[in-house]
């Protein structure tokens, strides 16, 4: 299973502490990997917390961090700039290599995906980079500062708001950017690139994408992201990264690809569940040679990198079901096609049941609608239907369930 170490602080290119967070995976890490957010976000968005959760379900531990300034991390963001930002990814590349070794894989999100292209060269462990909806250079924020940057440029600084948060940014971040190239950097980077970016992007354009991949020689590779948001807020996009990233860097970072999977199976019949203190409530579910995770919906507090323990509960019941069905329909010869389950869970009010025992209060409802496909007559798709109600995970629902607890 995966775990997070202590909260980690270190001292940033501006004096300041940075905090960070180390997710490892079960056993030696295949490699190490470092995550830059994207610009005035942090290292705990949907996108770095799930794409380092899935890093690390293969054997890749993942550092991420905040820039100066933002989440976690001391300092005033006003006074950073994109050169700032380089010497906090140098100095957690740093942090790294002293604990541990350095760096093999490095991973930039937006903002960040430039700020990795360009401190490569100066983090030699550094073997493959990959950046996620990057800017081809580090100018392109200034598209997002542009109501503000008239007051910027005549009062030296302004506020700016950004993703619902405000911001004050200085005429020295302006200053900055615009001194900066990623061309010559990208050009000679000697180390193999991955490029993600979605052509709806609406954040940074598809055109950064293109140019990075032509500046960029071989070896390189592009993935489109298809409708995916800038953000990654969807968990299966951020999902596909992770699994395309992990199985692209095994060519490049020294550890063949099946070594980056965890590794042995658990004791037969038991099912470990762990939490992984990557977020609130995300749950590794560890059974034999298999890994899950679990959490919460974000409007729940959690950060939705996993099915909800009820979306697991229907999902062991739908399994069955299907399975329980397909048994029968192949013993008895029957033409059916493919089954599909769909169940929905709820609390209803117990007078509104009028085959349950229980008369006050709410009870559990769980809505199962059963599809079968296949030249079945309606003798056959009854028999069916009556068969499903015998699936042994449904009979264990509606048994009297005896679950004695103790402490390890």
């Amino acid at each position: 299973m995966s775990e997070t170490r202590a909260p980690i602080r270190f001292t940033g290119s501006l004096g300041s502490e940075l905090a960070a967070r180390l997710d490892l995976p079960a056993g030696k890490p295949a490699a190490f990997a470092l995550f830059a957010h994207c610009f005035t976000c942090s290292k705990d968005t949907l996108a770095a917390a799930r794409i380092s959760a899935a890093l690390t379900s293969r054997g890749i531990a993942v550092l991420r961090f905040d820039f100066t300034g933002l989440g976690g991390s001391e300092g005033d963001f006003s006074n950073t700039n994109f050169s700032s930002n380089l010497g906090d990814l140098l100095a957690a590349a740093a942090w790294l290599r002293q604990r541990h070794e350095g760096p093999r894989l490095l991973i930039g999100h937006s903002l960040g995906g430039a700020a990795v292209l360009a401190a490569a060269p100066d983090i030699p462990e550094a073997t493959a980079i990959a950046t996620i909806g990057a800017p081809f250079e580090p100018a392109h924020v200034r598209g997002l500062l542009a109501p503000a940057i008239p007051e910027i440029e005549a009062a030296g600084e302004a506020e700016v708001e950004l993703g619902g948060r405000r911001f004050r940014i200085r005429k020295q971040f302006l200053d900055d950017i615009a001194n900066r190239s990623n061309h010559d950097a990208i050009g000679n980077l000697r180390k193999a690139l991955l490029v993600f970016h979605s052509p709806r992007d609406t954040t940074v354009a598809i055109d950064n994408a293109a140019q990075i991949f032509l500046a960029a020689k071989h070896p390189k590779s592009f993935v489109s992201l298809d409708d995916a948001d800038h953000l990654l807020t969807r968990r299966e996009d951020a999902a596909y990264v992770a699994a395309v990233l992990a199985a692209w860097a095994s060519r490049y970072i020294g550890a063949p690809e099946t070594e980056m999977r965890a590794v042995g199976p658990g004791e037969p019949g038991v099912i470990t569940v762990s939490e992984t203190r990557q977020g609130k409530f995300t749950q590794e579910i560890r059974t034999g040679r298999h890994r899950l995770h679990a959490d919460e919906p974000v409007a729940a507090g959690g950060t939705d990198t996993g099915p909800s323990p009820y979306d697991l509960l229907l999902a062991g019941l739908g399994a069955c079901t299907s399975m329980t069905i397909r048994l029968y329909a192949e013993l008895k010869q029957l033409p059916l096609d493919k089954v599909t389950v769909r169940l929905r869970h709820d609390k209803v009010h117990a007078q509104d049941c009028a085959e349950c025992e229980t008369r006050e209060g709410k009870i559990d409802r769980i809505d199962r609608e059963i599809e079968l496909a296949g030249r079945l007559d309606d003798s056959q798709r009854a028999k069916l239907l009556e068969i499903a109600n015998k699936c042994p995970v449904h009979r264990t629902l509606q048994s009297e369930i005896w679950i004695p607890t103790q402490l390890a």
